[in-house]
């Protein structure tokens, strides 16, 4: 029989429970083909504080164990491994207890609320080797941008010089923030779209172009609709090669936008709505060339011809990708991948230690805002916790964490 992984989730929410469904083959609606289990693989539990969703477990899945406590089911003998999909500030808090209980992790994104709490998290996994930890980072698992990495690891294209990030489509109405207490709070969430919405992006965007020395970032607190955290948000980071970037993200744009640009010292990548990549390699009598060497050497006429014509007058090479990947496959994938270095030493595509990235960029964004200036990356721990337990401490509904 082949081994197998029993994966533990905790909180039988939207998330929760379309996890379930990947590990299950269930489909995620009526009418839906069921996405493929995961390889090695298997449901070993359900875990929810909400009687009425054990209920719907129960129901739904009568032959899993159901539990109240994620100790309890930590305990049970019945799973191999969890999956932490709670309230943010809970996912260091169990996976700490998970690990320090021999049990192995992956943590819903973000790793968590603070760059400190996150800390803790991977202090404990370095002092528990004989588990292993993760982050549901399924974008990772998109081969568009798996290739896009590498190609930017090569070196072909030269240096980053900027890069651009607009990704607002994930329109929220009031509604949706109404739907739990916690939600859209400082104290409950920890905060609004860098938190919830916009931390698969954070990540690949440091995954693919590095992480900046210095952010500075305008986030706009319920803008258009009723709430206390940022919900429109354009941050502009430095690199220590003076590249620069910006990250423009919201939830109140209807129509919404998804676009990629990196620009390079010898070319360009675009990529459209995640699904498709064009990478322009700069060229001039079939040998590739720079930025410069055009700036140093390109006629009137070659610049009316780069600038006007559809294909830039043959001064630069066209590639195009995509991805298709069907629903439930990135994030069974991501479960696959785990089980698969447990048992057999598979390299991991998000490893827990990649989780602190994106949680300081968000940390650093809302610090610069929270201040109206320019802070370092990363950025100081303490000042941006202080500053987080005001907000807490005014909203009145959640107490301050220590």
């Amino acid at each position: 029989m082949d081994k197998k992984i029993r994966y533990g989730i905790i909180g039988f929410g939207a998330q929760g429970s379309s996890y379930v469904n990947i590990l299950t083959g269930t489909p995620a609606f009526p009418g839906f083909p069921a996405a493929a289990i995961p390889a090695y693989t298997e449901l070993g539990a359900i875990c929810d504080t909400d009687p009425a969703k054990r209920e719907a477990a129960a129901a739904k899945f009568p032959n899993v164990p159901i539990y109240a406590d994620y100790k309890e089911m930590i305990a049970s003998g019945n799973v191999d491994a969890v999956i932490t999909t709670v309230p943010h500030y809970l996912h260091h808090e169990m996976a700490i207890y998970a690990m320090e209980h021999g049990m192995h992790v992956i943590g819903e994104k973000p790793a968590g609320v603070r760059a400190s709490d996150v800390q803790k998290m991977l202090d404990c996994a370095a002092a528990h080797p004989e588990v292993k930890l993760g982050i549901m980072f399924n974008q990772r698992t998109n081969k568009l941008y798996q290739k896009i990495r590498e190609i930017v690891a090569s070196g072909e294209l030269g240096e980053i010089r900027r890069s651009n990030w607009i990704i607002n489509t994930w329109w929220r109405p009031d509604s949706y923030y109404r739907q739990s207490d916690w939600r859209a709070t400082w104290g409950g969430e920890g905060g609004g779209v860098l938190v919830n919405q916009a931390p698969h992006q954070l990540d690949l965007w440091q995954w693919i172009c590095g992480t900046p020395v210095e952010v500075t970032s305008i986030n706009i607190n319920g803008a258009h609709r009723d709430i206390a955290v940022e919900n429109d948000v354009t941050i502009v980071t430095k690199y220590a090669n003076g590249a620069t970037g910006s990250f423009i993200t919201c939830t109140h744009d209807a129509i919404g936008t998804d676009r990629l640009e990196i620009d390079f010292d010898a070319g360009k990548i675009v990529v459209e709505n995640s699904l498709k990549a064009t990478v322009y390699r700069m060229a001039k009598d079939g040998q590739r060339v720079t930025e410069k060497y055009m700036n140093d050497n390109i006629s009137m006429m070659e610049l009316a011809m780069l600038t006007r014509s559809n294909g830039g007058g043959g001064l630069y090479e066209v590639e195009e990708f995509e991805n298709n990947d069907a629903w439930g496959v990135q994030h069974g994938t991501v479960m696959a991948n785990f089980a698969s270095h447990v048992l057999f030493g598979t390299d991991l595509l998000a490893p827990g230690a990649d989780g602190i990235m994106g949680v300081r960029l968000a940390n650093a964004s809302q610090l610069s805002a929270w201040t109206g200036k320019t802070v370092s990356y990363p950025c100081d721990e303490a000042e941006y916790n202080a500053k987080l337990n005001e907000l807490i401490a005014a909203e009145g509904k959640f107490p301050v964490r220590d």
